[in-house]
């Protein structure tokens, strides 16, 4: 973070500075796990239902913190007391912000596929100047302050990836770090039950362009009607993405490579078009990578250079469309972060294109979220599985065995399925079951499902 002394933090915040000096410098980083505090950094102490962290504000400074922000006074300790630390991190990243007139800050959200495109266009933009993104997938109220306090005078683009749970989450988050570029993916069904409606996720996930202001950038993916019709909701420019002749940064000659990946040929106006090779797996990376480009094109990379990226890349987040050969010859792809009905499609698809022939098994777990939605998002995972030729179908837990009736309706399926009780008992099904030449898909929402994937990785990968 940039530097501040507590003086200025407390009044930028509305807090009230107990037991400390308003000079102290705070020049270190910001953090609210008190194990990652160090010299001159500030601890956020939050009060939660189980841990109090406030018991630990001492500890922090014994490791050199400058002062704590909390919710209450800690005797003896320099502390800044407001009755909410989390909205006082939205403050004070704002202000950070606002204090870096040479940054440029990007936001990217959409039902699937932020994490990765994050990552993309931090990994392209890094190249061009000193970067600060989201890590992992901490996206929400916490998270984005979080990043946005990693900050500094040196930084020149920050690399958002902003998740909603609702109509206003992403209105607040772009209160605190408002978008020079706004990118949004795609609108799916995630978290249905808490938006009611795939309109209403349309309608909250909209609200990015609308924090635009006319000197801005939209980055829209034109492949989606919902994110094309957000052209009208904002005053900034609007540059289309996609495989569609009107898109501005456009992929033609889509051809399959290895291993799942694939290569294009990526138009951008004003320049030569140059081939690229993905080194990402998945049919959607394409449409993941045109939206990387187009940012990285505005930032003022070349053409060349955006290819020559794109095709050196490596996932900076775990457990998404990780590929990886076991000594024995098994091949796992472990995309177990999270999962809905759109990312379980696409990953569906990674297996049988990484497979190219070879036994496709998948476990698949539960898929939070859906709402109303939920059995026929389920299902329709399974009809896909079935379709595409799965031979293994293997759900975890009774939530997911919607699944298995899904690929049992399709008449045609020649491969079987079986319902699990847990993590534990699909790795042991696996150990049992897996020949050499097996690839193995792993995704459910969480829950442990990452469990099976560890499992199967921690029995030797080939170097």
């Amino acid at each position: 973070m940039i530097s501040m002394s507590l003086g200025e933090i407390a009044r930028i915040v509305g807090g009230e500075l107990h037991d400390g000096d308003a000079d102290a410098l705070v020049d270190g980083p910001v953090e609210y796990d008190s194990r990652k505090v160090g010299p001159g950094g500030l601890f956020v102490a939050f009060a939660g239902a189980k841990v109090d962290a406030h018991e630990f504000a001492a500890k922090a400074m014994a490791d050199g913190a400058t002062g704590v922000l909390g919710s209450r006074p800690v005797p003896g300790v320099p502390t800044i007391v407001v009755e909410d630390p989390r909205h006082a991190m939205g403050l004070l990243a704002r202000e950070v912000i606002d204090r870096l007139p040479g940054l440029t800050v990007i936001a990217l959200t959409g039902s699937s596929g932020k994490t990765s495109t994050k990552d993309l266009v931090a990994r392209l933009l890094a190249v061009h100047g000193p970067t600060v993104a989201t890590f992992g997938s901490e996206n929400n109220e916490l998270g984005t302050p979080y990043t946005v306090l990693k900050a500094d005078a040196r930084t020149r683009f920050l690399v958002l990836e902003m998740g909603a749970r609702g109509a206003g989450h992403l209105r607040y988050l772009c209160e605190i770090a408002p978008p020079d570029v706004a990118v949004v993916l795609n609108v799916g069904v995630a978290h249905i039950a808490e938006f009611g409606s795939v309109e209403g996720i349309a309608q909250a996930k909209g609200e990015l362009v609308e924090a635009l202001g006319p000197d801005g950038v939209a980055v829209l993916n034109a492949d989606d009607e919902r994110v094309r019709a957000m052209a009208a909701r904002t005053s900034a420019r609007v540059v289309l993405t996609g495989e569609g002749s009107d898109a501005e940064v456009r992929a033609t000659e889509v051809v399959a490579l290895d291993r799942g990946r694939f290569g294009f040929t990526l138009h951008i106006p004003g320049a030569e078009a140059v081939p690229v090779r993905l080194d990402v797996a998945g049919r959607h990376s394409v449409g993941n990578a045109l939206l990387a480009a187009a940012v990285a094109s505005h930032a003022g990379l070349e053409p060349a250079a955006i290819a020559a990226g794109l095709g050196d890349l490596e996932g900076l987040s775990t457990r998404r469309m990780d590929v990886f050969d076991r000594a024995d010859g098994v091949t796992v792809i472990d995309d177990s972060f999270n999962a809905n009905p759109a990312s379980m499609a696409a990953a569906l698809r990674v297996l049988v294109a990484v497979a190219d022939g070879r036994r496709k098994i998948a476990v698949l777990g539960f898929m939070a979220e859906l709402g109303e939605y939920e059995r026929a998002g389920h299902e329709e995972v399974g009809r896909l599985a079935a379709e595409l030729g799965v031979d293994r179908l293997v759900a975890v837990s009774e939530q997911a065995a919607p699944i298995l009736d899904g690929a049992a309706a399709v008449a045609s399926w020649g491969g079987d399925s079986v319902l699990v009780t847990d993590q534990e008992a699909a790795v042991a099904l696996l150990r049992a079951e897996l020949l050499p030449r097996d690839v193995v898909l792993v995704k459910g929402s969480r829950y442990r499902t990452w469990d099976v994937a560890d499992a199967l990785r921690s029995e030797g990968v080939r170097k």
